[in-house]
């Protein structure tokens, strides 16, 4: 039998127009490539429009969201304090990073707190989930369904048969509506799959996480409606050839952005790193040159963490400058001031600088830290092993404050540093308390200070 052809019609990602076919450049804005396909009508709806009347904003009193714990310390850190009835959240990251893992082990979690968890794993087996949640050693699987469907309609079907409290998933580029005529994976499916998905999360308040591709520039796979659609974004990522792995909220809207979860792989699958400083800093063990400690700040969360610089004299007509972890420009801007004001010869040295452990850090206030390692190595002073830096340098040599002030000094001093440099107009920003403890706090107001 003939099936009935849904119409369709291409929309502009940009400005809005339509055209009934594509094409690769819009008529109305002139983008490129930002013609994509969306029905007219689908006819498939998994939930009832429930009808509602307007109401005065001093009418409607908030309902109150009791938050749910996920059994990951760690991943309740990034969502805000735990996991909201009815949010509606994506996690993107490299293959092989561990999205699944992460997701089979939060759903242990709050399998034993009898919720009941509804997991398709759309690009994989029923045999290799349950091979994954064996070599996870999963104890309580009896709140946990498990399904290989890619038909969004099979999926509601089984989505009204369950009735779970978290519906997983994996992943959105490999879920299908049937309606469409295109390839899974395509713009449009993505788009009205994810939509469908948003609307049966918000009307019957269940929870429901998405994961997602991304491209090759590490960006997320699909429309960019779809980080819009969502309540919060996840990135997973880390080194492939370091065990530690970061969990970064890009988008919350129930709790803090840029709040960072860490996490170590191991042949039993994902375990938080509770003391990520200590854990990161476990090889420093004596003074050395060229390595500096960086008291960062990752979210509302303090990190310290190891910088190391090398500089060598450079047999080169243009020396080179090479960046693991930190960027590129920062050390340019850096060698440039200290050559400026300190006269110390690195415009002719071959600089490096390394971020051990996989980390990647792009806060300014790491200046400090650079410059002091910098210095450290061309004149092969070692740096003392108790004393970390913190500190933004602008272009004119002078030391610049650094938000989270008291919160990178209280990390600091539970790990055992007695000496800590920073800008001296943070202390205006510090309490008496914080000032009068046992610690040597060295005020720098310009580069020439840390000579």
């Amino acid at each position: 039998m003939k099936t009935k052809k849904v119409k369709t019609l291409f929309f502009c990602s940009e400005c809005g127009a339509s055209s009934p076919k594509w094409q690769g450049q819009c008529s109305h804005c002139g983008k490129w490539n930002c013609l994509t396909e969306k029905p007219l009508s689908p006819s498939f709806s998994h939930f009832k429009t429930v009808k509602q009347t307007p109401t005065m904003l001093s009418q409607q009193f908030p309902k109150s969201k009791m938050r749910v714990s996920t059994g990951i310390k760690e991943l309740d850190r990034v969502l805000g304090g735990g996991l909201v009835p009815g949010s509606y959240i994506l996690l993107g990251g490299a293959p092989g990073i561990g999205k699944s893992t992460l997701f089979l082990q939060m759903a242990q979690g709050l399998s034993q707190q009898k919720l009941k968890v509804f997991y398709v794993s759309a690009e994989e087996s029923l045999e290799q989930t349950s091979l994954r949640a064996k070599r996870l050693n999963l104890k309580n699987q009896n709140n946990i369904f498990i399904s290989n469907e890619t038909s969004l309609e099979k999926i509601f079907h089984h989505v009204e048969n369950i009735k779970p409290n978290i519906l997983i998933v994996d992943s959105i580029q490999t879920v299908q509506l049937s309606d469409m005529s295109s390839a899974p994976g395509t713009i449009s499916q993505v788009r009205e799959c994810a939509g469908q998905f948003m609307s049966f999360a918000k009307n019957t308040n269940t929870a429901v996480f998405l994961i997602g591709h991304i491209t090759k520039d590490g960006q997320l796979g699909g429309p960019r409606l779809l980080e819009h659609m969502v309540d919060t974004v996840l990135s997973f990522d880390g080194d492939p050839h370091y065990p530690f792995r970061l969990l970064r909220a890009l988008k919350n809207r129930f709790g803090a952005v840029n709040e960072i979860g860490v996490f170590q792989m191991s042949a039993e699958g994902l375990q938080e790193v509770s003391n990520p400083s200590e854990f990161f800093l476990e090889e420093r063990k004596e003074d050395l040159i060229g390595s500096v400690v960086f008291t960062a700040i990752e979210g509302s969360r303090p990190l310290l963490c190891e910088i190391q610089a090398l500089c060598l004299r450079s047999y080169l007509s243009v020396p080179r400058r090479t960046t693991i972890g930190l960027d590129i420009n920062r050390l340019h801007k850096i060698a440039a001031i200290l050559d400026r004001y300190l006269k110390i010869g690195l415009s002719q040295c071959d600089m490096f600088l390394n971020l051990p452990g996989g980390l990647k850090i792009t806060e300014p206030g790491a200046d400090l830290a650079i410059a002091k390692a910098l210095i450290s190595s061309k004149k092969q002073e070692p740096v003392d092993k108790l004393s970390c830096f913190f500190g933004e340098i602008d272009l004119t040599g002078k030391i610049r404050t650094c938000t989270f002030t008291e919160d990178r000094i209280k990390e600091a001093q539970r790990l055992g540093f007695k000496d800590i440099y920073l800008p001296e107009g943070n202390k205006k920003h510090l309490t008496k308390k914080i000032i009068s403890e046992k610690l040597n706090l060295h005020w720098l107001h310009s580069i020439k200070d840390l000579l």
